[in-house]
């Protein structure tokens, strides 16, 4: 048997060997390929999102501002596509440009106004990781929340020195309009919204500061003075456990950011949309009073507090005072964007709405916002002076403090404190009246 030439073996055995070569490659990519998708997997099973986006769900459009200022549906885009014109919808249209009341771009190259149409929809969100757990339903003009409450992002401590309170599963149900309805008229709002997360916003507190001259004044949630026990998030946990913000928290915003300036970020109770500008594209039209607050034998709890002759700082809801059109938002912190009324959530007071514009029933929380007038600077003020109990309290042999606090509010609930007193509503409100304490505002 002859032998093959030694330069044929040699290039026969240089084959085999890039064969090989190519054998093993493949096998490493596929290695890779199934851990990357084993990653993939364990992320998805850890953060579940859902979403349906209804044609009917009554909930208006994300709404793009072109150059000319007219106002086109999110879904036009897709339009053009169908009619040939893929490729001319909006990425030329700049993110984080602000539309002004009138729909119509502030700058001549256009203006865009949206976030995250997928949550306009039912939607269910899923994070393993913090136990968050909200069901988003929209049927029609309603929009039902379902939720336990528990953030989609880390928290601080709880409870803290500032607040004994542990964060604690809940078992929320928010049913909101799809449609609502702009009124016009301020309504206090207790609860003024939902985030998407399915955590309450709720910026006002029960805390006050009480004199004995008659004076009250409500601590405002985010200030330095009195510890409530705020952590990152300007958040923190009432007495049933519930969780629930009093100003933006960055974690929120980033678990719904997109490449837009507006982030889509809640529900309004009226049913209105709530957003954040990452831009602080719209400003509050809230200033500090320049008055002097005014009040003795002040106390918060068993503290005595100066207040008197003090001057507004922030620490109490009083402090502050609105100046129409001082800013981009009315008293409520809402604004025209697109062609519609929507609240904006900034990092100045209000922070988030205290009061709504539209229909809703669940209302109370607070004073109303105090307006800017020539007389605010002429005299010392407490912004909100408390009705003097003082006879009223004596005929109910107390003192006028405890029936302060037995009131409670605002508004007070004459309903609790009849019970209390065993008397009827109706005989509580003679005898306040009796004593030139008029009918308490709601």
């Amino acid at each position: 048997m002859g032998y093959l030439p030694v330069s044929y073996s040699q290039n026969a055995v240089i084959r085999l060997a890039k064969l090989l070569a190519i054998v093993v490659l493949f096998a490493m990519l596929a290695s890779c390929n199934s851990s990357v998708d084993s990653a993939i997997d364990i992320s998805r099973e850890s953060v579940s999102i859902t979403t349906e986006v209804p044609s009917d769900s009554g909930q208006p459009e994300p709404v793009y501002v072109g150059d000319d200022g007219s106002a086109e549906d999110a879904n036009q885009e897709g339009a053009d596509e169908e009619n040939g014109k893929a490729g001319e919808g909006h990425d030329d249209v700049p993110d984080s440009d602000k539309a002004s009341d009138s729909g119509e771009g502030t700058d001549g190259d256009g203006a865009v106004q949206v976030a995250n149409s997928d949550y306009l929809g039912s939607y269910t969100l899923t994070d393993e990781a913090f136990g968050t757990q909200v069901t988003v339903t929209v049927d029609g003009p309603t929009r039902t929340i379902e939720s336990n409450t528990l953030p989609n992002h880390e928290t601080g401590d709880f409870p803290n020195s500032g607040n004994p309170n542990a964060i604690s599963e809940q078992d929320r149900t928010w049913i909101l309009t799809t449609d609502p309805t702009f009124t016009g008229q301020v309504t206090m709002a207790r609860e003024p919204g939902v985030a998407l997360s399915g955590v309450k916003f709720e910026p006002g507190t029960a805390e006050m500061v009480l004199c004995s001259s008659g004076e009250s004044y409500r601590i405002e949630g985010l200030q330095e003075l009195f510890d409530l026990g705020m952590d990152f998030n300007n958040a923190h946990v009432q007495p049933t456990g519930e969780y629930h913000y009093h100003g933006v928290s960055d974690l929120l915003v980033d678990a719904f950011t997109s490449d837009k300036d507006l982030v889509l970020v809640g529900f309004a109770a009226d049913g209105h949309l709530m957003y954040y500008s990452k831009s602080n594209a719209y400003a509050s039209s809230y200033s500090l009073s320049t008055s002097e607050r005014s009040g003795s034998g002040c106390s918060y709890r068993t503290d005595g507090v100066d207040i008197d002759g003090t001057s507004s700082d922030g620490t109490y809801v009083s402090d502050w005072e609105y100046i129409d059109g001082r800013g981009d938002l009315d008293e409520c912190n809402g604004v025209i964007i697109g062609d519609e009324y929507a609240y904006v959530i900034t990092e100045q007071y209000p922070y988030i709405s205290r009061c709504l514009m539209g229909e809703f029933s669940e209302a109370g929380g607070g004073p109303a916002p105090r307006r800017a007038s020539p007389a605010d600077s002429a005299a010392p003020t407490g912004g909100r002076t408390a009705p003097d109990l003082t006879d009223a309290a004596a005929a109910l042999g107390m003192t006028g403090r405890e029936l302060h606090e037995l009131l409670g509010g605002p508004p007070p609930d004459l309903a609790a404190a009849a019970m209390v007193l065993e008397m009827t509503e109706d005989e509580l409100l003679a005898l306040l009246s009796s004593f030139g304490v008029g009918p308490p505002a709601a």
